[in-house]
């Protein structure tokens, strides 16, 4: 195969495009701390745009502002790792393109920057629909090993690709301090 990524990646981002390109769905992503992982992931594929709409890397908060309209508030209540901003983040990623669904990532990758509540490995991620009822909130709290800045991110852009499968993943509405997984 002629990629850049790791082959676990553009395989699960194939499964992705055929699954939505059978349903007819256009995707978007929302990426922090993967970087644009996830859309480097759908695009390595041939043929990807009938299925992929857009992807932002937001990677700072005036970012997340200015792009995708996360509210000053809603940062400073719960912080850039949180349910309430990668909710957002997804949310803004619809408004922005003509994706039918979203998917928003943020977290801590390292090697610095975690905290006692929220540690290197914690990500949060979000799934945004067009036409869902909006008070639904489905998003997923991680924790993943830090098995350094590469692992973490890979295991993130994984954990995104999945959630823009077809289908209805768990609602987690817990913070990531609350609700690691193992």
């Amino acid at each position: 195969m002629d990629a850049l990524l790791p082959e676990q990646l553009v395989e699960t981002a194939r499964r992705v495009l055929e699954a939505n390109r059978a349903r007819g769905r256009r995707i978007a992503v929302a990426e922090s701390c993967t970087g644009g992982l996830v859309s480097a992931a759908l695009t390595e594929l041939p043929g990807a745009s009938d299925v992929f709409e857009a992807g932002f890397v937001t990677y700072s908060n005036d970012a997340k502002l200015d792009i995708l309209k996360v509210s000053q508030d809603v940062l400073e209540t719960f912080g850039a790792v949180s349910i309430a901003v990668a909710w957002s983040m997804a949310q803004g990623a619809l408004t922005k393109s003509e994706a039918d669904v979203a998917v928003a990532i943020t977290g801590i990758a390292g090697p610095g920057g975690g905290s006692e509540k929220k540690p290197v490995g914690t990500v949060v991620f979000a799934r945004a629909e067009r036409g869902a009822d909006p008070s639904h909130v489905v998003a997923d709290s991680r924790h993943f090993e830090d098995n350094g800045r590469g692992g973490i991110r890979l295991q993130a852009a994984l954990c995104a690709l999945e959630l823009l499968m077809p289908g209805d993943p768990p609602s987690e509405e817990a913070p990531p301090e609350e609700a690691p997984a193992p």
